[in-house]
């Protein structure tokens, strides 16, 4: 029987922590169309503390950021904490979970039983509360700093993006699904790396760090889940199917781990920043950035189990 939804591991003593889950749990429970203010959550919102780190913001460092005005600059990185939590969300909804339905429902033809059927399903409901917990975070940023800031202004995620040309690119609807599984496969065992950029710093908001912590503990175990439904489905594959998935496996990481341009792009144009365009030329042209995400470790152990860690073509560095 399926378990009601969970919610997040987390520490009592701790008043974020306790503050977000609490929030969330009255999320679940009430309609949707209810809306009443949380002084419990909102309370907790410090102005004084940046939203988002300028490490994560591919111009962090070039003159045109750092010449801005203070408010120009928070505005910055207010948009860069609300860009994270959609991409969180748009990778969730539109990656995670219909890889996780495609094994639900059983499309691969593993014929799992009860223990890993619930476990799946489990996860997809974990997930809607996931998508929950940062939309409540960025809604607690609109509130806190009285900014519109929507995500809705904003296009879909980079991975998104990629996930769906390979969909359209594919040859068939079997060629899709073995794509949308890579895919889901690398955002389930990777997102908890991407999360961890968010650090546990005290110059962040202390929502925004409570967030990121809470959802990395659940993630966890849902890599554990992708990685175990990947190499029983993996192992059910012939040849040229393999190969189409570790294909989707190398898209995918290429795509996960890139700073999203477009997006900030978006942003820049939204706040009307002087030279943002020459700026965000001079950044994408800059060869000595590094990868937003690089710990694909999780990745790379399913893949030496697979036996296949010297055939995908990647440099795990």
């Amino acid at each position: 029987m399926l378990e009601q939804p969970s919610l997040p591991e987390f520490d009592s003593a701790d008043v974020v922590e306790s503050a977000v889950v609490a929030r969330l749990a009255k999320n679940w429970s009430q309609r949707a169309t209810v809306k009443k203010p949380e002084p419990e959550l909102d309370d907790l919102f410090d102005i004084a503390k940046q939203d988002f780190p300028d490490a994560l913001i591919p111009f962090g460092e070039h003159d045109t950021f750092t010449g801005a005005t203070p408010e120009q600059q928070n505005r910055l990185r207010a948009w860069g904490w609300i860009a994270f939590n959609k991409n969180v969300m748009d990778v969730e909804q539109h990656v995670v979970h219909p890889g996780f339905a495609l094994l639900a429902q059983d499309v691969f033809e593993t014929g799992m039983g009860d223990t890993l059927a619930v476990a799946v399903t489990q996860a997809m409901v974990d997930e809607q509360y996931h998508t929950l917990m940062h939309l409540n975070a960025s809604a607690a940023t609109r509130r806190g700093r009285g900014w519109a800031l929507s995500e809705r202004s904003l296009p879909f995620s980079s991975t998104v993006r990629r996930q769906r040309a390979a969909q359209a690119n594919s040859d068939d609807p079997w060629s899709a699904a073995i794509s949308s599984l890579a895919f889901m496969t690398v955002a389930e065992i990777s997102i908890t790396s991407y999360l961890d950029l968010i650090e546990d710093d005290d110059v962040i908001q202390p929502i925004n760090r409570a967030t990121v912590k809470l959802h990395n503990r659940d993630e966890y175990c849902h890599a554990s889940i992708a990685d175990d439904m990947a190499a029983i489905v993996f192992e059910r594959l012939g040849p040229d199917d393999r190969q189409k998935f570790l294909d989707g496996l190398v898209d995918g990481m290429d795509a996960f781990s890139s700073s999203d341009f477009s997006t900030w792009g978006r942003i820049l144009e939204l706040e009307g920043v002087l030279g943002a365009e020459a700026m965000l030329a001079d950044v994408e042209q800059d060869k000595s950035r590094r990868a937003l995400v690089q710990d694909y470790s999780g990745l790379r152990s399913l893949c030496r189990k697979l036996d296949v860690e010297n055939s995908i073509d990647i440099d795990w560095g």
